[in-house]
């Protein structure tokens, strides 16, 4: 067995895997213990969090199945939110890295990393995606298949629809305007003229 491990693994690295893989057989809450989250913290099977030691987590905060947490960059979570199933809250991105070709470097260059915040009393539907450095606000509503990348302010409901609904109106409204004024009558040459 031990040829099948790689001996230059970080232990911390080992670590959470044999963590993780334990987790597999514990009730939801006492993962989020083994896991050192807050007093009323429920986390799901197979949800994982990168950098532990850069997550702010509120109390009563529940992790849905298979949730990636990363708080690389810096993530703080308020208390009573609900991130839901497959969601993806990213506090990191490595595009750069790809697009550059140093994917596999050893150095980070390439990689930005972004603090995320997650205001109290949200829902986060699953799946859905958070991307890095975005600030979200209290009492937020974040529907399935939504990809934020922006802000959010407090008691906002934020959807793919429903943000497309808004450009669609908004659109609509200009195309409004252009032809009211392309029907407007001109005023005449000539009565420019005379002044």
């Amino acid at each position: 067995m031990s040829s099948l491990l790689d001996p230059n693994t970080d232990p911390r690295l080992r670590d959470q895997i044999l963590t993780y893989a334990l987790s597999e057989f514990l009730t939801d809450r006492e993962r989020a213990q083994l896991l050192g989250l807050p007093d009323g913290c429920r986390i799901r099977e197979r949800a994982k969090i990168l950098a532990r030691e850069k997550l702010k987590l509120g109390r009563n905060v529940w992790i849905g199945e298979g949730a990636v947490l990363d708080a690389q960059g810096g993530l703080t979570i308020g208390d009573n939110t609900q991130i839901g199933l497959n969601v993806m809250v990213w506090s990191h991105t490595s595009h750069k890295q790809a697009i550059e070709g140093l994917t596999g470097s050893p150095t980070k260059e390439g990689i930005r990393y972004k603090e995320t915040r997650i205001g109290s009393n949200c829902f986060i539907a699953g799946p859905s995606v958070i991307g890095p450095g975005v600030s979200i606000g209290d009492r937020v509503v974040i529907a399935p298949l939504t990809f934020v990348d922006r802000d959010v302010d407090d008691g906002e409901v934020i959807s793919a629809t429903r943000e497309l609904r808004k450009l669609r109106e908004q659109v609509q409204h200009l195309e409004n305007l252009v032809r009211d004024l392309a029907t407007r009558p001109q005023p005449s040459r000539d009565a420019n003229t005379a002044q």
